[in-house]
């Protein structure tokens, strides 16, 4: 079973930024399309960018034109460039498969505020 490891979450003030990491055990990202996703405090997980087989990305409305999602095959990695935070982004991202999710991985806390 392939797992994964998000990393890079942190306390970061109001417009900053932050990259996050998600690392997998095998390779997963050249055969699915994937996404990152955020559970904001007392909310449900949220999809808020995917990247397909063909590297077509699309964002959630609330991050469109802040945040881009990308990853490197060959290291068996993904990551959020994630900038000109807010409040509102702060939780817990996951990174996972867009359809038929694997088990969750622990996630990477991200704290925006002042």
């Amino acid at each position: 079973q392939v797992q994964l490891v998000e990393s890079g979450g942190g306390l970061v003030q109001p417009g900053g930024s932050l990259r996050l990491s998600c690392e997998a055990s095998g390779s997963i990202f050249s055969i699915h399309a994937m996404g990152w996703y955020r559970q904001a405090p007392g909310k449900q997980r949220e999809l808020v960018a995917r990247i397909t087989l063909g590297g077509i990305t699309s964002y959630a409305d609330s991050v469109k034109g802040r945040f881009t999602i990308s990853r490197d095959n060959a290291k068996n990695t993904m990551y959020l460039q994630m900038n000109s935070l807010k409040p509102e982004d702060t939780g817990v991202y996951y990174c996972n498969k867009v359809l038929n999710v694997l088990p969750w991985g622990q996630g990477t806390r991200v704290t925006v505020s002042s």
